[in-house]
């Protein structure tokens, strides 16, 4: 009869227990929340590995993939990590394998990959079938000491065999090559580093273990990412970035300009930032032109072969190229900004954001930690050999006593343990002795092996007494690091110790002007009675040809360029900004500017003109009261416009605006009463009601118009335009009531 054992706590089947759905899912979604923290997402913060990637690196050091050794096809190391150490697909394992051997995506690869493993322009790797892979010596410098009992082992998943639960980390892996991932709950993003200057680091903090995070980002000055680039981050930033554990650095492509001659130039792209596809990069750009969002760029090429060389072709010689790229910054991915979140798993497997200073620390008491078990480790193995060499002495100086016993004894072992007291170890081992060990070399071989593993058992032994000795060996041990990985050519036209990627300034403010980001085109604003509003190619001279909708007409007409700015006065006494080059085509009928602004329903709008800096206006509300603006002060950022005349209670809004263009002012009445006053009377303001302008008995302003007297004042009327010089009759002071007009003036009480 077969029997099942069942997990711990697990019910016997068909043992069926009451529980409420709520605790069933919370307990079922907190172990799946743990299993994602601890066995899949965040990295350990001793050797920066998550499991996928620790496991890779181990079965291929089972498989014998050392660095002088050859290479293995990519398919084995997947068959035998996902079928002895990681339950996962095969598919996901590759892609983790894939991105070790990417010298683009960490910065001290860990798996030296033959064959295609992808490249900076986002194509994927070819199958695992046709790649081959084996260790780098980084690889190989974290794992070193695991056959000296560094570190815990434990079963795999299935008992058969047995795994490190962390490596012994020689190198300091998680600054160095960073890490990502996103959990259940949380997530890390740590940038890679120069382990350079990682190195200098240790050496400082083991030197002062109370340096400041401030001390130690002099050392580290910022992240080094294989691509290199230029980190513009403020250094304050980087410093608290550094200390909080959480932050981000800035970092934008590399560039340079090239000359052409006769003043022709143009600008090339060498570096890119971090885990930026080019290929992406350059459709971008491409679509900005094509889009003709960036007007002063006339051409992007891509010239890379194994190094990026991205070349933008300006408009004109006259482009400014840091105009240029300024613009290309904001609008591309050619500056990116790297998260920092220093989320992992602590040597109690705990997940917890650590700042620079612990990350370092960390990384210390984990090589203090193995420098002890590997003492203890090896002060062990000597005693043994130590135990066997005695009995190989005692062998010698008693020769002929030996051999006599192993060849007429029954049970030479016990016989030899005996005669001599012998433990079991050492009679074995005399027993396995070959006839030519018997010779007087070998036996003076032996005394000074004895006497030179004495001597290190001694000295190992003082070793672990001695903790300032210990953190002394440490150190010798991080600067063989540095000296190997830190100083060291990496064999290509890049250094693998220099630091690539440039700490630079934050980048200075520079002012754009509108007609270099938008192309220049000539429109004519078209805007109906009914608020539809749209932008025709080019200065239309009959706007009597313009269709609108049944039942509409047109209302507004105003010559323009893409590149000015409309300014609407609405009834709610707020105004609002619009670009020319958001308008909608002339083909149609437009859009209704309710849409591109927020105006509710209840009001409309009052007047469209063209924004001119250093202008003034002259608005009025219905109750008569208005004031002089600045065109300066009422340009609005946002859809809601900027509020700047407050009307009255009751039913009294905004009634008319007008550019000031002259000395005088003229009101007219729905009373149909006109005054004329100078200008000088009216304050000026930024926001408020105002002063009085014109006073009523019935009804309310009607419009608002600005003058010279010399030129007189003008009006239309019948599709005509008529100007009176004669206004003695009409001049008055500021909020007196006006008499009626000259004859044949509107009917509609508006000057136009």
């Amino acid at each position: 009869m077969s029997t099942t054992t069942l997990p711990p706590g697990a019910a016997p089947i068909g043992d069926v227990r009451d529980t409420r759905l709520a605790d069933a899912i919370s307990e079922r979604y907190l172990s799946y929340a743990l299993s994602i923290i601890m066995s899949r997402s965040l990295p350990d913060v001793r050797d920066g590995l998550k499991p996928v990637h620790r496991r890779l690196l181990y079965a291929m050091r089972q498989l014998k993939l050392d660095p002088g050794e050859g290479y293995k096809k990519c398919a084995r190391v997947v068959g035998d990590v996902i079928g002895k150490y990681h339950p996962h697909g095969d598919v996901a394992v590759y892609d983790a394998m894939v991105r070790l051997a990417q010298d683009f995506a960490v910065r001290y690869p860990l798996v030296d990959g033959q064959g295609n493993f992808g490249n900076v322009d986002g194509d994927n790797a070819a199958a695992m079938r046709y790649t081959e892979a084996r260790l780098t010596n980084v690889a190989t410098a974290l794992m070193q000491g695991l056959d000296e009992d560094a570190v815990d082992f434990r079963q795999t998943y299935d008992g058969e065999e047995s795994e490190p639960a962390v490596l012994p980390a020689a190198f300091p892996n998680l600054l160095a090559n960073g890490a990502a991932g996103i959990a259940v709950g949380m997530a890390t993003s740590i940038p890679p580093h120069n382990v350079g200057e990682i190195c200098a680091a240790l050496l400082h903090l083991i030197k002062f273990p109370k340096a400041t995070t401030a001390k130690l980002v002099g050392f580290i000055p910022g992240p080094d990412f294989p691509t290199g680039g230029i980190l513009v981050e403020d250094r304050a930033a980087v410093t608290a970035a550094y200390k909080t554990g959480r932050g981000g650095f800035r970092l934008r492509a590399r560039w340079a300009k090239e000359k052409m001659g006769r003043g022709i130039y143009r600008i090339v792209i060498t570096e890119i930032p971090y885990q930026v596809q080019k290929s992406r990069l350059i459709e971008k750009i491409a679509e900005l032109i094509n889009n003709r969002k960036l007007p002063i760029l006339a051409d992007v090429v891509d010239e890379s072969t194994d190094e990026v060389r991205i070349v933008l072709e300006p408009r004109n010689r006259g482009v400014d190229p840091e105009l240029l790229m300024d613009q290309l910054f904001k609008l591309t991915d050619l500056e990116t900004c790297f998260s920092l979140n220093m989320n992992v798993l602590d040597a109690d497997n705990t997940p917890r954001v650590m700042n620079l200073s612990e990350v370092l620390q960390a990384f210390l008491d984990h090589r203090h930690q193995v420098l002890i078990r590997r003492t203890k480790h090896r002060i062990e193995k000597i005693g043994q050999r130590l135990d066997t060499l005695a009995g190989y002495l005692t062998a010698y100086l008693n020769l002929d006593e030996v051999i006599r016993i192993i060849r007429e004894a029954d049970d030479p072992k016990a016989s030899l343990m005996k005669a001599f007291k012998l433990n079991q170890a050492q009679a074995e081992a005399i027993l396995n002795m070959r006839l030519r060990s018997l010779r007087r070399l070998e036996e003076i071989e032996i005394k000074r092996e004895h006497e030179e593993l004495s001597a290190e058992k001694k000295t190992l032994k003082k070793l672990l007494k001695d903790k300032k000795g210990r953190w002394k060996r440490i150190a010798a041990e991080i600067g063989e690091i540095k000296k190997t990985f830190g100083d060291k050519s990496g064999g290509g036209k890049i250094e693998a110790g220099k630091r690539r990627t440039e700490i630079g300034d934050p980048p200075k403010f520079i002012e754009a002007p509108l007609e270099a980001l938008i192309e220049k085109e000539s429109v004519t604003v078209l805007c109906s009675e009914k608020g539809w509003i749209k932008a025709a190619k080019g200065h239309l001279e009959d706007i009597g040809e313009v269709k609108y909708k049944e039942g509409d007409g047109g209302r507004f007409a105003i010559h323009a360029e893409t590149t000015d700015k409309l300014l609407l006065f609405a009834t709610n006494g707020r105004f609002y900004t619009i670009a020319c080059d958001k308008l909608p085509g002339g083909r149609g009928f437009g859009e209704p500017v309710r849409l591109m602004i927020d105006l509710g329903n209840e009001h409309e709008i009052l007047a469209l003109f063209l924004f001119a800096p250093g202008g003034e206006l002259l608005i009025a509300s219905h109750a008569g009261r208005g004031f002089r603006v600045k065109t300066d002060d009422v340009v609005a950022q946002t859809k809601g416009g900027k509020q700047v005349l407050n009307v009255g209670s009751g039913d009294d809004e905004a009634a008319a605006c007008a550019l000031v263009a002259g000395d005088q002012g003229a009101v007219i009445g729905e009373n149909r009463k006109l005054l004329l006053f100078p200008l000088d009377e009216v304050p000026e303001m930024t926001r408020g009601r105002g002063v009085i302008l014109q006073r009523y008995k019935d009804g309310g302003l009607a419009d608002v118009k600005t003058f010279s007297m010399k030129e007189g004042l003008s009006w239309k009327t019948g599709g005509r335009t008529r100007t009176e010089t004669d206004l003695l009759a009409w001049r008055g002071k500021r909020a007196q009531s006006g008499r009626l007009p000259p004859r044949g003036f509107s009917k509609t009480n508006r000057f136009g």
